[in-house]
């Protein structure tokens, strides 16, 4: 009973924080609700971003692969960091300096409107057929487990999942769609808070059960003396992530996700102003060297706890949570996870509508549509969208247990071409239109070849994703500067200021970026 008190008393704070901080957030206009108005701060940009990217299928999943591998999966948190700094430093300037709301509104700017309508199309389809309904789903499947639903109200699993799905879907529903990004990024704020507090009791009771001494240096001797394979950042060719990879595909991967995936970098265009945009893209890139302690070390101490003998290295980190954590934490830490869950359910469905009011609605339906039209369509597209996800959510139950293997190698169909397009857009002048919608084409269909040989077919000497990303994206990048080269633009791309916030830098941006960077470089030395 504690522990579902202190679960609904948490979350019932987190919302209405997040109530009473919009209320004066003018959520008719564009601006209102889709970057909050411009007014996000350093610290709840920070926060957003961290919970955004923190879910359960993160937390669960690399954990499980740090119980197989050991600490070379940090690779995913700490050089995340360093893509944090490249887009604090290059790419959120000259976002910030268009004025953009989206991603695709730039490239449509640079290319033109078949690009955004392209770029948009990648977008949503990821979010609505892919993301959205794992996270619900995963999310469903942790909450169930924690609370032992099943057994609490008497009815089997897959109508647990279905309660929890909606249970979910509902409220991140009402964060996203009423409430506007504000909403969103103010309860991420909070519960980043909740969660950083809560992830970090995981591995400080994990180090204490297993010490000799009941202390965490004697937990962390234990495990670098008994197990000092695990903490080998470099790995080998056979490893999940062989170490050639993180100057491949793992440099564009990150690259995407932090400085041009919608749902990630909405956070930093909702800044006040650019000094503040990028004082949140640093402390959350701080927090993001931290990350491998949430979720890499619980995973290792669980390879020590169970002799290395579970069924599936998925099973590590809830096992550890229900082998170390004391009952009277389990509300709490059941809350900050549901918080996460509802941070990157609301998030995606943010971007969703962000997308589909600015970038399909305004551009093809109604062009002459005022603002608060464009919200009010884009609130309805987001309702019709997350009843989708919630209906579709549960069937999962039954998919195959490769499923989240195969969604992280998907995502590179549509991060890889719409990445490329950026990135040739900002470094070329003359590259034309026709040169951005080949190259999105022929990066898309490349890739998804890629996956059909490698999963449909089960072709083991294909390249490592990751190299294959990296492969798709030169070739592509190729591409677009020949056909630059054969008919090029006639005059020079020059992107226009639009005033709408103070791009001034930070005129500690580049230190901090350069500390930040050493600091990653040297967690590669120490764990060589």
């Amino acid at each position: 009973m504690l522990g579902i008190i202190s679960f609904l008393g948490f979350t019932i704070l987190v919302a209405v924080i997040a109530y009473l901080s919009t209320r004066k957030t003018n959520e008719k206009s564009s601006d209102g609700y889709f970057l909050g108005g411009r007014s996000l701060t350093a610290g709840v940009i920070a926060g957003s971003l961290l919970l955004t990217n923190l879910s359960t299928e993160q937390i669960v999943g690399l954990n499980g692969d740090a119980y197989r591998d050991g600490i070379l999966v940090m690779a995913w948190e700490t050089l995340a960091a360093i893509a944090m700094v490249i887009c604090a430093i290059y790419l959120l300037p000259r976002y910030l300096k268009g004025g953009i709301s989206t991603i695709p509104t730039y490239l449509e700017r640079r290319f033109d409107t078949t690009t955004k309508a392209l770029t948009s199309g990648l977008f949503l389809s990821g979010y609505a057929i892919v993301l959205l309904p794992i996270v619900l789903y995963s999310g469903s499947l942790a909450i169930s487990g924690m609370f032992n639903l099943p057994g609490k109200l008497g009815i089997s699993e897959w109508a647990s999942i279905w309660v929890c799905v909606w249970s979910i879907g509902v409220i991140g529903s009402i964060y996203a769609i009423f409430g506007g990004l504000k909403a969103v990024a103010v309860s991420d704020s909070i519960n980043a808070i909740g969660l950083l507090i809560g992830g970090l009791l995981i591995p400080v009771f994990g180090l204490l059960a297993i010490s000799d001494d009941n202390s965490i240096l004697g937990g962390i001797t234990k495990l670098t003396t008994e197990h000092p394979e695990k903490f080998n950042a470099i790995g080998s060719d056979t490893s999940s992530i062989p170490f050639h990879t993180i100057f491949t595909g793992m440099v564009l991967v990150q690259l995407f996700y932090w400085g041009s995936n919608q749902q990630i970098i909405q956070r930093a265009l909702g800044a006040k102003n650019l000094a503040e945009g990028q004082k949140g893209l640093m402390l959350a890139a701080f927090f993001k060297i931290l990350g491998p302690i949430i979720v890499v070390l619980p995973g290792i101490i669980a390879f020590h706890m169970f002799d290395g003998q579970l069924e599936r290295p998925d099973q590590a980190y809830p096992k550890l949570v229900a082998q170390v954590l004391p009952a009277g934490f389990v509300g709490f830490f059941a809350a900050v996870l549901f918080g996460a869950i509802l941070s990157s359910f609301n998030s995606a469905l943010n971007s969703c509508v962000t997308l589909f009011g600015i970038d399909i609605y305004k551009e093809y339906i109604d062009k002459e549509a005022p603002e608060e039209k464009v919200v009010a369509y884009g609130k309805r597209f987001g309702i019709g969208l997350a009843l989708f996800a919630m209906v579709l959510a549960p069937f999962l139950y039954y998919a195959s247990d490769g499923l989240f293997g195969y969604l992280q190698q998907v995502n590179g169909a549509y991060s890889v071409p719409i990445l490329t397009a950026i990135v040739v857009g900002f470094l070329s002048k003359r590259v034309p239109a026709i040169a951005a919608k080949a190259g999105i084409i022929f990066a898309f269909v490349l890739y998804v070849a890629y996956i059909i040989l490698s999963r449909g077919f089960g072709i083991e000497w294909l390249p490592h994703m990751l190299d294959m990303q990296a492969i798709t994206c030169v070739g592509t990048v190729v591409l677009m500067l020949v056909i630059g080269m054969i008919k090029p633009r006639e005059t020079d791309y020059i992107q226009q200021y639009t005033n709408d916030v103070d791009i001034t830098n930070w005129k500690y941006v580049k230190p901090v970026g350069v500390i930040i960077t050493l600091v990653v470089v040297s967690t590669y030395i120490i764990f060589r």
